[in-house]
């Protein structure tokens, strides 16, 4: 019981309003299909939940852990973990704006439809996936490129080619919510609803041929101020995803 678990990049991410104490988002994410962690179900006498794998954070800090919590109460599912450990082989660096905590939970909320029979469609799964980040609704649906609004629980199919997507990530551990304190205090803008249609109706090969890397994500310049040593990274046709400290390139333009 092996699944992979899929990084994404924002092709364009916008601001669009406040809501509380969250950002509404107006972007277009692309799965990028030669990163992906693996999510493994194997036999385990441990009776308890747990998770094996490298990671950077504590058990209670885990999304995967995070979504178990959520979904312990459904019929099945205590039970079937008593008997199953979730192993994760990692391949997508953490904090990195490439979504690989992202992924997992939403891997693993999917595998667990499936395999502890709970019968939840994908609009079901978005509303516990909402619950443990922004971008985890996005991979519950398994789309290859979506727009994605709101707080991230607004996921759209948007048609076109898929892209054949580059990544590098630099030894830089971006702070997402330091760089959300940065946007509001000195970078604030709001996307206008005719530019955001625009974009949402344009092909992401289109959006980068027209964008820099600036234009292309609002949050690239306040991660820049408080991690200068990005700007090395900032070369010609490469772009930065979500808070990062990831950047990508379409390669070849396929």
């Amino acid at each position: 019981m092996s699944e992979k678990s899929y990084a994404k990049v924002n092709i364009f991410l916008k601001i669009a309003d406040k809501r509380e104490n969250y950002h509404e988002l107006v972007s277009r994410f692309v799965r990028v299909h030669n990163l992906y962690d693996t999510v493994s179900y194997i036999q385990s006498s441990r009776k308890a939940f747990d998770i094996i794998g490298d990671f950077g954070c504590k058990l209670e800090s885990n999304t995967v852990y995070k979504a178990y919590k959520l979904i312990e109460h459904f019929d099945g599912v205590e039970e079937f973990f008593k008997n199953y450990s979730v192993k994760i082989d990692k391949n997508i660096p953490e904090f990195a704006g490439l979504g690989g905590g992202s992924s997992n939970a939403a891997t693993f909320l999917i595998m667990s439809n499936k395999h502890c029979n709970l019968n939840l469609s994908k609009d079901e799964l978005c509303k516990i996936a909402v619950q443990i980040g922004a971008d985890v609704p996005f991979f519950v649906y398994e789309y290859d490129s979506a727009n994605v609004t709101g707080i991230g629980e607004v996921v759209e199919k948007f048609d076109e080619e898929l892209l054949n997507i580059d990544t590098i990530t630099p030894s830089i551990k971006c702070n997402t919510g330091e760089i959300f304190k940065i946007f509001r205090e000195k970078f604030y803008k709001q996307i206008s609803k005719e530019e955001a249609n625009r974009l949402l109706n344009m092909k992401s090969i289109d959006i980068l041929n027209e964008f820099d890397i600036k234009k292309a994500n609002d949050l690239y310049e306040p991660s820049l101020s408080l991690y200068p040593q990005l700007s090395d990274y900032a070369k010609e046709n490469w772009y930065f995803s979500g808070s990062g400290s990831s950047f990508f390139k379409v390669n070849n333009g396929k």
